[in-house]
């Protein structure tokens, strides 16, 4: 009743998950942690298979001795479909003899993609070939992969949900950065095409964190670049076009600067509100001159 895939990205050694399924928040059946691997399990999904599989690749198991071991203990494990990839690229998947048709897995190089209860017995095949024919990065590829098995009949029953997960190859001083992407549809009509906008206003949003950590560097061209890289990567968007505004006028470039914070401002009236409190209280170091200077003649 899912297809999901599982990778090491031979390049930076992110971990990743994926999966589509006619079923409630199916994201659940998806697990990485840095430094250790990932998991997906599903058909008659005992959840159970994706903890305990990090906790045995975390002591220092295979992914083959640890998922050997879990289903030597598990008596349903006829009708269970597991994979995982640890930190050396090593994978292993099992589809249990019983999991309902069309069901199976491919496993290649630091990947295993694997379907149960699919329209056409081509979904995983079709999943690893455009996995490893994508290019760029790890989240990505993973959608182009489940996007691929969608183009095969994907699920019998049609679509509900899907998830993203990707995590950092280590885990870094800061844990709360290690997670590089987890994005989440838990009931929509057309999962994967959700799954792809958001994606693409993630990257967006990092361009916008990218660029503030730039602006306190120092580098205010850069940031700005990061900014109009953002704004191009989400037209219309008013969080964008704020902030890019900000970045303008701080420049002198107030023409601009004036042209794109409409944007925000035909968008929901508190930006108006948001801009007179930063000139009042100057938190972005712009002077106050010349964000009064943005705002509707008048509020001024």
């Amino acid at each position: 009743m899912t297809y999901s895939i599982v990778a090491r990205d031979p390049e930076t050694g992110d971990f990743g998950a994926a999966v589509q399924s006619h079923w409630f928040a199916a994201g659940d059946v998806c697990w990485a942690e840095p430094g250790v691997g990932a998991v997906a399990t599903q058909a008659s999904a005992l959840m159970s298979y994706g903890p305990l599989g990090l906790e045995r690749m975390r002591a220092g198991a295979s992914p083959e001795d640890a998922l050997r071991e879990l289903t030597a203990a598990d008596e349903g494990a006829a009708v269970r479909q597991v994979a995982m990839v640890d930190g050396l690229g090593r994978v292993t998947t099992h589809t249990g003899a019983d999991c309902i048709h069309e069901c199976g897995h491919h496993v290649g190089q630091g990947y295993s993609c694997q379907a149960n209860m699919m329209w056409n017995a081509t979904v995983w095949d079709a999943m690893a070939e455009a996995f490893e024919a994508a290019s760029g990065d790890l989240a990505g590829r993973l959608l182009a992969a489940l996007e691929a098995g969608e183009g095969e009949g994907g699920d019998v029953r049609g679509r509900q949900a899907a998830r993203i997960l990707v995590v950092r190859a280590e885990p870094s001083a800061e844990p709360w950065t290690d997670v590089l992407a987890d994005l989440r549809i838990d009931d929509h009509e057309a999962p994967l095409v959700e799954l792809r906008r958001l994606l693409d206003l993630k990257r967006a949003y990092d361009r916008l964190d990218a660029a503030e950590k730039l602006e306190l560097a120092g580098d205010l061209e850069g940031a700005l670049a990061e900014q109009r890289a953002a704004m191009a990567g989400m037209p219309g968007n008013p969080e964008a076009a704020f902030w890019l505004a900000i970045s303008l006028s701080a420049q002198g470039r107030l023409e601009e600067a004036r042209e794109t914070i409409r944007v925000a401002f035909d968008a929901y009236p508190g930006w108006i509100e948001l801009l007179r409190r930063l000139a009042r209280d100057g938190m972005t170091g712009t002077p106050r001159e010349a964000l009064e200077a943005l705002l509707p003649e008048g509020d001024r």
